[in-house]
């Protein structure tokens, strides 16, 4: 019963297969082989858009680089305080860009609030020079608190870019967990919203390992490319991502394997539910279903050997009684019915 990370899990059948398939073959390296190409105009497809992708190693790498990209002297990025560029990815944006500062927005639920953005992005154009300048805002899409941004949130924080001719960034770790949520394609959780560049995760969902930076702008990806390339993300065998992804992206897997991981969630909410130790913060609107459980449940989950989050940093807005924490249980593709009736046992 693991539900500490859909990081956990392994790859998907279907992504091992073929890339075992594709061990033995010669490829031409860095991005330049037949298949590279063919993941290229897929996504393409996929996204209704002419694109320019670059496969990075990590998702921190991903949302680094990115805002590297974009990253000008006094430039500020702004995020919500509980996104994953401010609190779980080391400085690396700070880092690699040499420049970029983070902006902490808040908001209920793990979103920004647009309002506040719309104050502070205007507080920091005023300052002019001795404060800095707008340089991006990122969302990540589900939040780090489990909750999706709807379509018309997307657009009112993309009012605020334009209006501020700044770049819109979407990190999405779990863009395909959002996705099915929203009921809606690719191109309208992106770039229809105004995005201008998104991370694009698909480790946490069946890979190996396969993030990629998708740029909408193909003129704003020239140079990226040295960039990724000085940041020692250009990978010699890239097949070896594009293996995963053809798996990965056929016949809509990368779709079915996110809604069996939300259906999971939604299945393990209901047992949350119906425990008397236990209540739900919110309904699951990813593959994250955070729940506040009494301290001895807590025990005896552990000592049962399931895996999950206890004791994750509750939200401003939340409060906790005696004997109480907040924990996050993360489903995934490979979890399957029994694992969460076994945790119904544990918790009735």
């Amino acid at each position: 019963m693991r539900f500490g990370s859909d990081n956990w899990a392994g790859a998907h059948p279907a992504v091992a297969v073929n890339l075992s398939k594709h061990a033995s073959d010669y490829s031409t390296p860095y991005g330049s082989s037949s298949l590279d190409h063919a993941i290229q105009h897929r996504l393409s497809e996929i996204f209704e858009h002419s694109l320019s992708i670059f496969y990075v190693s990590t998702g921190t790498a991903a949302n680094a680089l990115a805002l590297t990209s974009v990253a000008k002297p006094g430039g500020i990025a702004f995020a919500h305080r509980e996104a994953h560029i401010i609190a779980d990815e080391c400085g690396a944006p700070e880092y690699f860009s040499n420049q970029l500062r983070l902006k902490l927005i808040d908001g209920a639920d793990g979103k920004m609030d647009v309002g506040t953005l719309r104050e502070e992005v205007a507080n920091v154009a005023a300052m002019g020079v001795h404060g800095g300048r707008p340089n991006a805002i990122s969302v990540t899409q589900p939040t780090e608190s489990g909750t999706v941004y709807s379509l018309e949130e997307l657009d009112a924080i993309a009012a605020v870019a334009r209006e501020y001719d700044i770049p819109f960034l979407m990190d999405g770790a779990r863009f395909a967990n959002a996705l099915v949520h929203l009921g809606c394609s690719p191109a309208e959780m992106t770039w229809k919203r105004g995005i201008d560049i998104l991370c694009f995760g698909a480790t946490k969902n069946g890979c190996f390992c396969a993030e990629t930076v998708i740029f909408f702008d193909k003129s704003k990806a020239e140079d990226f490319a040295f960039t990724h390339k000085r940041a020692g993300q250009l990978f010699s065998k890239s097949s070896f991502v594009s293996a995963q992804l053809e798996a990965y992206l056929k016949d809509g897997l990368w779709i079915d394997l996110a809604c069996h991981a939300n259906d999971m969630a939604s299945d393990l909410a209901d047992v949350f539910r119906s425990a008397g130790a236990t209540r739900l913060v919110r309904e699951p609107q990813n593959n994250e279903v955070f729940v506040v459980v009494k301290d001895d449940v807590v025990k005896v989950l552990e000592e049962a050997g399931v895996s999950f989050f206890a004791g994750w940093p509750p939200a401003r807005e939340l409060v906790l009684g005696e004997g109480e924490q907040l924990c996050r249980f993360v489903t995934s593709f490979a979890t399957t019915g029994e694992d969460v009736r076994g945790v119904g046992e544990l918790v009735e």
